[in-house]
């Protein structure tokens, strides 16, 4: 897999991810231009946001039954037409319905994903996701200021004709740069595979780890997101929303570091750099705390502390995902869904219950909420390196590069094999992927 190609699919993957966040910043000109409440033209991102959930229940896991290049130009188009609808829409209803379409087909990152996991060998697998993940961030970053620098300038219509133009643009591409891939499961019914991630969930135990880290590293990085706003534009800081704005540009420096996170997997396997991650969002808790004392001093502890729980948790979504990818290369598509359903889960639940703690007791309640959910995850991060000596320590360097390769080999060959080696594989609280002493089968040849 070429450096060129992993740049195209950054940008394929900003792109699509932008699509979700750039009309966030259009709501009071969607308002003023169709001539309804500003509160009622929030629905447009509501929309889209239901969209974008219903896709990755319905469409994503279509990447282990369909040809990827196939399915991306796809899904890139009809985004693009979306887009183009919405930004031709005479009223409010068309452009709900319109920005649904957009939420529901703008899932090419979460195909992307799965499919550079297979292209790439197992020893740059972690680098390649590091980048990825560096170009869904720039996409969500850029994309409000994109939308909103150009509707101030061009009107609310702007910014979704030039999306449009841009994806059908960047379709054409991939139709032509993408290399053909084989389904894994082409011939496996629709209704099969839309439930197999639940039975993966079942099975799978490092597929329900990678999800229960992520879900509550992401649940407390949108409470902190969401409450955030409350706190800056409240009377500790009486600032505007542009405040908030300007505090989102502190988590560009995350682009710089998911592929750094990405190569210390593939060189030391996902453990350790989860260890480090949620040891990171469990140490931004108290910097964030420090943000309600207000002034300058409270706003450049708001910055480092954001600073550091968006790092963290970029870094930790790395590690997830290259153990999920690595569980079963036939199935990495439906992975993809049961792993982002848990996040996105966890992120809702996150948000919902920060705002509800902030109006109660206020952000230090939100800043202890980040702090317990780091701490539950961190406590069953470090538990399997006490289920047995040595297992935190055994093949402490070893990073996935051997036991992808080992899996990819296998491939769907025996899956009832696959089950009966899932509760010795790794095992990578302290290091990149122990095995449990316990789960060895024993010595090999008759002693003497």
């Amino acid at each position: 897999m070429s450096r060129r190609l992993v740049l195209l699919l950054a940008v394929a993957c900003a792109v699509a991810v932008g699509n979700l966040y750039f009309p966030q910043a259009l709501g009071p000109l969607v308002a003023e231009g169709l001539g309804v409440p500003a509160g009622t033209a929030t629905l447009v991102v509501t929309a889209t946001q239901i969209g974008y959930t219903a896709g990755m229940v319905l469409l994503v896991p279509l990447g282990d039954r369909f040809r990827h290049r196939s399915l991306l130009v796809v899904l890139l188009s009809l985004t693009g037409l979306a887009l183009l609808a919405a930004g031709c829409a005479p009223a409010l209803p068309p452009l709900v319905a319109a920005s649904a379409l957009v939420g529901l087909t703008t899932v090419a990152a979460q195909i992307i994903g799965p499919m550079a996991a297979g292209l790439v060998e197992p020893g740059r697998r972690g680098a390649v996701l590091g980048t990825l993940l560096s170009g869904s961030t720039g996409g969500m970053l850029l994309a409000r200021t994109f939308s909103g620098v150009l509707g101030e300038r061009l009107g609310w219509r702007a910014p979704y004709l030039v999306a449009a133009v841009v994806a059908l643009l960047l379709a054409a591409v991939l139709a032509y740069a993408v290399p053909v891939t084989t389904p894994t499961a082409a011939r496996r019914p629709y209704a099969e595979i839309l439930t197999e991630p639940l039975r993966l969930l079942r099975a799978e135990p490092q597929l329900r780890r990678s999800c229960l880290y992520q879900a509550a590293v992401f649940g407390g990085f949108s409470a902190a997101w969401t409450c955030v706003a409350l706190l800056l534009t409240g009377p500790a800081y009486g600032r505007g929303a542009e405040a908030v704005g300007l505090l989102a540009l502190v988590g560009g420096v995350t682009m710089l570091c998911t592929p750094v996170a990405g190569r210390l997997v593939d060189r030391h396997g996902p453990g350790p750099v989860n260890l480090v991650s949620l040891l990171g969002v469990l140490g931004a808790a108290p910097v964030l705390a420090a943000g309600a004392r207000g002034g300058t001093a409270g706003l450049v502890s708001l910055a480092a502390g954001i600073l550091l729980l968006d790092v963290a948790m970029q870094c930790g979504a790395v590690a997830n995902q290259t153990r999920v990818y690595a569980l079963r290369p036939d199935a990495r598509s439906r992975l993809n869904t049961a792993y982002m359903t848990c996040a996105y889960t966890g992120g809702t639940a996150g948000s919902w219950l920060g705002v509800r703690l902030h109006t109660a007791y206020g952000w230090p309640a939100v800043c202890m909420l980040i702090g317990l959910l780091a701490t539950g995850a961190l406590a069953r991060h470090l538990w399997p390196s006490r289920t047995g000596p040595g297992a935190g320590r055994a093949n402490g360097r070893a990073g996935v590069a051997p036991r992808d390769g080992r899996r990819d080999q296998e491939g769907g060959k025996n899956r009832g094999g696959d089950r009966g080696r899932e509760g010795r594989r790794d095992a990578d609280a302290g290091g990149g992927g122990a095995r449990m002493p316990s789960a060895c089968p024993g010595p090999r040849h008759p002693r003497p």
